[in-house]
């Protein structure tokens, strides 16, 4: 046993002995079913504190030869598939994190140096018994063990873009690093499976990749893996009733990273969740933001101030609850080649700060915890107009709440004035207007645009959350150029209610027009009880 072949099983261990552990063994049987095989080269991008680290630290314990794990699988889902046995401790596996190297020195051939030196050691003082060719070389003494042992090489690389984030603008280092892993790796009879894991998607440059032999499963193209990495909402719901906790406020704050799987039985919808923020909520009894803890919000402000190509309206449009169409092709795998705003919303997809719905092609923001991300890095921009809006908004919820109709209209009027980035020009911008001057509705209600009703669509409904029972529901119907006493009118004629079925308590009517000629907007709220 070295440092880095056939390590410890002590990381993954300890992951099953944490408080909250949640089985993800699902994800061996599918990358048993690569092994040895022309798939046998495997990408996965995904956020930071989604769960990469420990999947590489149980595909160490359960490959590796040199001990006996069936105790730590055996109660796992793994242990009932039939590849199981097959694989179970069977191969040298040589497991790495780029970002330990690169920490301890000062450039790339320093660290490339360092790895090499490594991992030849360990190899080496494991196989002393052979006769090596050229100890200086990391590949032929790779490929001596092989002759020797017959037995191919599970390598596992975490971390593997740190050098494309820290060395972002150093193309000749990125490029070196490249062509080291391809010489290492592609078409070398003794990799059984070469697995990495980090942020980004492979890097490509000129005109091809010199890494083009891995299979991608990233945040905009999950492939058949979306489910182990990340929360299902099915075992985050089996964790709040463990826990005494809000499944509701839970997928409120944590909910929102949709990723789709494609398979011949036909497509799947994963509705994922951040671990890190669901198990610190767990343990801590307490909804906050845990994931962004691990960054700044400065992180996220360097990006989002570009405002190239539009991208201010799309960033508002989405913190008022909208998606926007992204085209994700053109996209370089790094952070810092950006031709249009769809580069920026694409790298923002990968970081975690987006979600990306492949069949519509569109972005949004997923959950409140991120939302308020963006919120912190507006504040300290000069988007002015904005962070107005956003801090005036609990004032307006308020009005709203004591059906104040002047003061709404007042209030919205001044959203729209300060929000003057945004073309207002039909109902759509409208409703991007109204629910960002709402924005501190999300604090107490599930907000629902276009709700589905027997007779139309409802603009916007506000619905509370269990643990905000005391707060009305609400129903907005928006006009453009109309009367606002109309609208409501319409609300009961189309019978909104009725949509609201599984709701009983106070409920609010408002009706909201905006006036072409006078840029002013009406209001007009009725109270009632729905039993």
């Amino acid at each position: 046993m070295g440092s880095y072949l056939n390590p410890g099983s002590m990381l993954f261990r300890g992951s099953l002995r944490s408080k909250i552990y949640v089985d993800k063994s699902g994800l061996i049987e599918k990358i048993n079913e690569l092994v040895c095989t022309e798939q046998k080269y495997v990408c996965v991008s995904r956020p930071r504190r989604f769960g990469k680290s420990m999947a590489a630290n149980m595909l160490a314990a359960y490959y590796k030869k040199d001990e006996d794990t069936r105790p730590l699988f055996d109660k796992l889902l793994i242990s009932q598939s039939e590849s199981y046995e097959e694989h179970l401790n069977q191969y040298d596996v040589i497991r790495i994190n780029m970002q330990q190297f690169l920490s301890e020195t000062h450039n790339m051939e320093e660290m490339l140096s360092k790895l090499r030196n490594y991992l030849i050691m360990d190899l080496q003082e494991a196989y002393e018994k052979i006769r090596f060719r050229e100890k200086t070389s990391l590949v032929q003494t790779m490929k001596d063990v092989f002759a020797y042992t017959g037995c191919p090489f599970i390598i596992l690389i975490d971390e593997w873009d740190c050098l494309f984030r820290e060395y972002q603008k150093d193309k000749e280092a990125q490029k070196k690093y490249l062509d080291f892993l391809r010489a290492w790796l592609k078409d070398q009879d003794y990799v059984g499976l070469a697995y990495m894991t980090g942020i980004l998607p492979i890097k490509k440059y000129g005109s091809h990749s010199a890494l083009n032999m891995f299979i991608e499963y990233s945040m905009t193209d999950s492939g058949d893996v979306a489910q182990y990495f990340g929360f299902t909402e099915e075992e985050v719901d089996a964790l709040c009733q463990e826990y005494g906790m809000s499944f509701e406020e839970t997928k409120a704050w944590y909910n929102g990273y949709g990723l789709w799987t494609h398979s011949r039985e036909g497509d799947q919808f994963y509705s994922m969740y951040s671990p890190k923020s669901v198990v610190e909520a767990m343990l801590r009894h307490k909804f906050g933001t845990y994931w962004n803890q691990t960054e700044t919000y400065e992180a996220l402000k360097v990006y989002i101030q570009m405002n190239m190509d539009g991208l201010k309206d799309s960033v508002v449009e989405m913190l008022a609850g909208g998606s926007v169409r992204i085209n994700t092709g053109t996209f370089s795998n790094d952070m810092t080649t950006f031709a249009t705003k769809d580069d920026v919303l694409t790298l923002l997809v990968h970081l975690g700060y987006l979600t990306y719905d492949s069949l519509k092609e569109e972005v949004s923001i997923p959950n409140k915890e991120v939302s308020k991300e963006y919120v912190n890095a507006i504040s300290t921009m000069d988007w002015k107009e904005v962070i107005t809006s956003v801090e005036a908004s609990r004032k307006l919820l308020n009005s709203l709440w004591d059906m104040d109709e002047e003061t709404v209209a007042e209030g919205i009027d001044k959203a729209h004035r300060e929000i003057s980035i945004l073309q207002y020009n039909d109902e759509n911008s409208l409703s991007c207007t109204i629910n960002l001057a709402f924005y501190f509705a999300r604090e107490y209600y599930t907000i629902v645009r276009e709700l589905p009703t027997g007779k139309g669509f409802a603009d916007i409904c506000f619905i509370p959350r269990k643990i905000h029972a005391d707060k009305p529901a609400v129903v907005l119907e928006l006009k453009w150029d109309k009367n606002a006493k109309g609208a409501i009118s319409q609300i009961k004629e189309k019978d909104y209610v009725d949509a609201l079925k599984d709701y009983h308590g106070n409920l609010l009517l408002a009706g909201i027009n905006y006036d072409k000629k006078t840029k002013k907007h009406s209001c007009t709220i009725e109270k009632m009880e729905k039993v």
